[in-house]
């Protein structure tokens, strides 16, 4: 998927509309399992799941649309780069296939290949754009590496920056230290490897260079990679490679059961070294100072627990796509995060995404200082709003609505584990019986507002 990632993002319609929407820098993991998930949808053999998933899909390109940085225009329903989607994802698929040892045969290739066009056939897209035949497809694949791909901004994002700065996925959250010492080893590592597996014609022309030993190190990696088959039967359904990045509390799966107690014992033994560790508490002031306002941080509050300071709540909630700034894409991209997750259906779904963007309005007028159409870190951090308007307000009623499945205006029981366990992949609260609309809206608010530190949302919107 990587690979396969690399390539569509080196397609400058893909490439703009990611660098200036997607959050798959901040929230690698999260948009991982999204895909996880929603090729398992397409793939399925329920075709009412399938064609649900495809009008989704098709809903969420449709608001993706703008100019890049070479003032092109770009859309997420463009046609062509769409179809190179699909194209990605077969010619990725052949070449792991054939890298670890596995190499499909002829007739395997092309039913793959007819489930591929089946699959970008059920988006709706114009079923020319790919070739009928599979030995047509590979002059085709050639023709756009040689012509079309670009060294796009988002393509470089993905080989350079983003393995050195890969957060920890949830599983492994508990022990940063080790974690960020295994990725600065891991990162280069894994960099070169798909390098290595990009067809030569585009690393050429994209300048890509070429390390030393890299081929032999790709081929290794895939030769073990492909060692996959031999594993548990159990270890290998895509649900459980979903669950090993987002894990339910009451999963199955032996091996999310088996990843959990490692993080436990090893979130343990990172707790002792923390705890020997010895820590330096000059200057003693410091923790309690916002580095932008010079003002003493947010502390905890009886009712909703420890405070998030300015900061900090702008950079985990608020900066979704990680650019450093607050605009649109951003509050667009927890209206698609929020949707995704409690699979909203129209007009459910457009309701969610007008209210967010009426909040990005009041927004803007209030903290846009010095006109750029973006709020800085900065403007946000001194103005210390109060983000709870009218607009956040009608968010929260948009969510309570889509919860509240019989319209009596209060969550029951069922709806509440729905929400939080289903959704979010949180335990529900011991004892909870109903949650009233004001209840709702007051936490929501809580969090969107930087009031509260931990909440059911930090599981949609702050884990990566």
């Amino acid at each position: 998927m990587i690979r396969a990632t690399v390539l569509e993002a080196a397609h400058p319609q893909i490439g703009a509309a990611l660098v200036e929407n997607s959050t798959f820098v901040t929230h690698p993991w999260r948009r991982l399992r999204n895909t996880f998930v929603s090729v398992q949808r397409m793939f399925g053999p329920d075709d009412d799941v399938r064609q649900r998933e495809a009008a989704r899909l098709n809903r969420l390109h449709a608001r993706l649309n703008g100019t890049d940085a070479r003032d092109r225009p770009y859309s997420g329903m463009d046609a062509d780069a769409r179809a190179w989607v699909v194209a990605t994802l077969f010619e990725s698929v052949v070449t792991m296939c054939r890298l670890s040892g596995q190499p499909l045969e002829q007739r395997a290739m092309e039913e793959l290949y007819a489930e591929f066009r089946a699959f970008h056939a059920a988006m709706g897209d114009a079923t020319g754009l790919l070739p009928e035949e599979v030995h047509d497809f590979w002059p085709y694949f050639d023709r756009v590496v040689e012509e079309e791909l670009e060294n796009t901004e988002a393509a470089r994002v993905i080989l350079y920056k983003l393995f050195d700065h890969l957060p920890a996925p949830p599983v492994l959250d508990g022990i940063p230290t080790l974690w960020a010492a295994g990725r600065a080893v891991a990162g280069p590592v894994i960099g070169a490897i798909t390098v290595a597996s990009l067809p030569e014609t585009f690393r050429r022309r994209a300048g890509l260079p070429e390390v030393p030993g890299a081929q032999t190190l790709m081929q290794s990696a895939y030769l073990a990679a492909g060692l996959a088959r031999f594993l548990p039967e159990g270890w290998l359904p895509t649900e459980n490679l979903a669950d090993l990045l987002d894990p339910s509390p009451d999963s199955d799966s032996p091996a999310v059961r088996t990843v959990a107690a490692l993080r436990s014992r090893m979130t343990r033994a990172g707790a002792l070294l923390r705890l020997m560790t010895p820590v330096d508490l000059e200057p003693a002031e410091q923790p309690h100072t916002d580095p932008y306002t010079s003002r003493p941080r947010p502390q905890a509050d009886p009712h909703t627990g420890p405070r998030r300071d300015a900061e900090e709540f702008f950079r985990q909630v608020l900066d979704q796509t990680g650019d450093g700034h607050l605009d649109w894409p951003d509050l667009a991209a927890m209206a698609r995060e929020l949707s995704t997750r409690l699979d909203l259906d129209e007009p459910e779904e457009t309701r969610l995404y007008n209210a967010f963007a009426d909040w990005w309005r009041e927004l803007q007028s209030a903290l846009d200082t010095d006109g750029d159409g973006r709020v800085s870190a900065e403007e946000y951090a001194a103005a210390v709003p109060s983000l709870a308007g009218p607009a956040l307000i009608r968010t929260a009623e948009v969510l309570f609505d889509a919860t509240d499945k019989d319209g009596n205006q209060r969550i029951d029981a069922a709806e509440y584990r729905a929400l939080f366990r289903t959704a979010f992949h949180r335990e529900t609260t011991a004892g909870h019986t109903t949650y009233s609309r004001s209840a709702f809206i007051k936490d929501f608010l809580s969090f969107m507002s930087g009031r509260a530190r931990t909440t059911p949302y930090d599981q949609v919107l702050v884990d990566p």
